[in-house]
């Protein structure tokens, strides 16, 4: 008859580090760069969706996805696509754009 082997014994598993403490997390967070907390003045067709008060690019962004969601300009089918009104036609210069793409055309608008 065959004798059935033992299995290896498992080594047991290393104990497990603990969370980090708070105060070292709290370091550890990254400074904002400067250069998006600049105020930039909006051009006349982006004042026209944002304001024309000078504010930094993390504002304008937060400010044309608020104009988006208002008016309901994502693609029904495809929600990283916006589709352009009569004022986002003036900035983005075709009918549709992606999400990808907002930045760089709002980046062109800013001065």
């Amino acid at each position: 008859m065959a004798t059935a082997k033992k299995a290896p014994a498992k080594k047991a598993a290393p104990a497990k580090k603990a969370a980090a403490p708070a105060a070292k997390k709290a370091a550890a967070k990254r400074a904002p760069n400067a250069a998006f907390l600049k105020p930039l003045t909006p051009s006349p067709a982006l004042a026209a969706i944002i304001g024309a008060a000078p504010l930094p690019r993390t504002e304008v962004t937060k400010k044309v996805w608020e104009y988006i969601k208002k008016h309901n300009l994502q693609d029904a089918a495809n929600k990283r696509n916006i589709n352009a009104d009569d004022k986002l036609k003036v900035i983005f210069k075709k009918p549709q754009v992606t999400m990808f793409e907002l930045t760089k055309l709002i980046s062109d608008q800013l001065s």
